[in-house]
């Protein structure tokens, strides 16, 4: 009897309207150079913008940054916050520097806001502005090394201040002043290299707080 069902089940014919399909038939492929530029097209509409004006990536190139950042570390940079919002204190920003040439660009660390004086007492910072002329001391836990530097300066409006974390090792705006806004690429967002330091890096992760070379001067 048992015999008899398999046999019948074998012998089970698919319904009239069923059709059978072998799958490659279903893959169209793209053999054509006109498709080849279509799909070229769509990705460069759909990429090209996010490259120009969401994302960028960066090469650290120098020491400034140490222990943040180290020559060789792999960036990408959010182009698209500053936009929205301004920058905030202990943000680590790529810029263009204003004593260089177009297509230079240095990483650096925010440290000051339009309206605010900045003053460094033997390597110490305070922060304090007409609104708050008590003012603050910056806890920097980032810093490993430190210059007994002494000045002060008053940052104006669409300016920033900004710091390398390697301060004897860092270019930045004790040598060429205050920054503006308008100079901002944009702030740095994930190190994706080397692999074993990849991370997403958020305000809150940079506590406060150079493929185009970052210069780290």
């Amino acid at each position: 009897m048992a015999m008899d069902y398999l046999k019948k089940m074998n012998e089970i014919s698919l319904p009239s309207n069923f059709e059978t399909v072998d799958p490659e038939t279903k893959i169209k492929q793209v053999d054509s150079w006109w498709d080849i530029i279509k799909y070229a097209i769509v990705a460069f509409i759909i990429i090209v913008p996010i490259r120009l004006y969401v994302v960028q990536p960066f090469i650290v190139s120098g020491e400034s940054m140490i222990p943040t950042f180290h020559d060789g570390d792999y960036l990408v940079i959010d182009e698209i916050s500053y936009r929205l919002n301004g920058p905030q204190r202990g943000d680590v920003i790529v810029f263009h520097p204003p004593n260089q040439k177009k297509g230079v660009y240095y990483i650096k660390r925010i440290i000051g806001l339009p309206g605010e004086t900045v003053t460094m007492t033997n390597g110490k910072v305070h922060i304090s502005s007409d609104t708050d002329p008590k003012g603050m001391d910056l806890v920097e836990p980032y810093l490993q090394n430190m210059l007994a530097d002494n000045f002060t300066t008053h940052i104006g409006q669409n300016e920033v201040f900004v710091l390398g974390d390697n301060r004897p090792r860092s270019s930045d705006s004790r040598a060429w002043g205050t920054l503006p806004i308008d100079n901002i690429t944009g702030r740095a967002l994930v190190r994706l290299f080397p692999f074993r330091d990849i991370k997403y890096l958020s305000v809150k992760n940079q506590t406060y707080g150079d493929t185009t070379a970052v210069a780290s001067q």
